[in-house]
């Protein structure tokens, strides 16, 4: 397929800028693939469309304020963003880098508060291995100088309201540059409610990479390979998926994160199994899910591999049909926007 396929015309005034007032104020537009039929809703009514039996499984990665601001020996200003820590002991980061000119091995940069980094490699995608020292632990020192990674369609600076918004209310293992957007609109009175009418939560982890924002290169979508993000699925996890199914009852991802994690781990026998693993599965129309049932997402990018997923789960006509609807109905995009549910 070609990626020319899964574009659509979106007003640049619908790409959202700020999150809502409250979390869970967002609008959700619902697909079901058996009648392709759609629907708008409130998301605060999402307990409510789920059934009883239901397992939601929620990605409970938190976004490190990765966004890096500070200077060169010469002076010069640099910009770097933290991507994954390769070696915890040497504390160790692939880092993509913006600079006036490209940092050469051995350049010595300075932030605030005494971090200081080192390149020490240069890779062949151009990303840069950072050696980072500060007084004190690293990670403390980070959350007082580093920003959060807004995407770049957000285009303003970060605030500090985006440390609290740019993060799900679950959010526990830090590790990701982007935040698993569909799980921005949830609260602890969502989570509450799903209880009280017998939907079950479970979570796994997928450290989110800059990869879901770099565009697609190749117009051949089988070309195109992903960037590998970090994963991890708890035994307890596997088990109440594995029960969820067995019983036949509907396994609900929050995100495409959660998708594609599910989908890569799950066995040729039909199980899937708990531990840790990397993860490039590119998932195209044709794609056969063996694992998630019903899908609760933000709306994409146009030409996006995250759009592309959401195509394989519903059909590209349906799904290019619901975002032209989501246009004329004037729903709010990305990651700060509105959400769907898809059946």
């Amino acid at each position: 397929m070609l990626l020319s396929e899964f574009d659509f015309s979106l007003p640049q005034v619908l790409i959202a800028q700020q999150p809502l007032g409250e979390r869970a104020a967002s609008r959700l537009l619902c697909l079901n693939r058996a009648s392709g039929q759609l629907a708008h809703q409130q998301f605060a009514r999402l307990p409510q469309l789920l059934r009883a039996g239901d397992l939601l499984v929620r990605n409970d990665t938190r976004v490190l304020p990765a966004r890096l601001l500070g200077r060169k020996e010469s002076g010069g200003q640099l910009e770097l963003l933290l991507v994954r820590q390769i070696d915890a002991l040497q504390n160790l980061w692939r880092c993509m880098t913006r600079s006036s000119k490209p940092l050469r091995v051995g350049s010595l940069l300075d932030f605030s508060e005494g971090l200081r980094g080192e390149v020490v490699e240069q890779e062949a995608d151009g990303q840069r291995l950072v050696r980072f020292t500060c007084p004190g632990a690293f990670h403390d020192v980070l959350e007082r100088v580093g920003h959060m990674p807004l995407p770049p369609y957000i285009r303003r600076e970060d605030r500090d309201l985006d440390k609290d918004r740019y993060q799900t209310v679950f959010a526990e293992n830090p590790g990701a540059v982007a935040a698993p957007t569909a799980g921005l609109h949830f609260t602890a009175e969502t989570f509450a409610e799903l209880a009280e009418r017998g939907i079950d939560v479970c979570s796994i982890t997928l450290h989110v990479g800059p990869g879901t924002f770099l565009p697609v290169r190749a117009e051949n979508l089988q070309e195109h390979r992903m960037h590998s993000e970090a994963y991890e699925i708890p035994r307890s996890t596997a088990e109440l998926i594995n029960a969820a199914r067995a019983d036949g009852r509907r396994v609900i991802a929050l995100g495409t994160t959660v998708t594609r994690t599910l989908e890569h781990a799950v066995g040729e026998d039909g199980l899937l199994y708990p531990g840790q693993g990397d993860t490039d599965l590119f998932i195209k129309p044709g794609f056969r899910f063996r694992m998630v049932d019903a899908l609760v997402t933000n709306f994409h990018l146009p030409k996006s591999t995250l759009l592309v997923l959401v195509a394989a789960f519903a059909g590209r006509d349906f799904v290019l049909e619901a975002y032209r609807q989501a246009v004329e109905h004037g729903y709010r995009f990305f990651s700060y926007g509105d959400c769907m549910l898809i059946e």
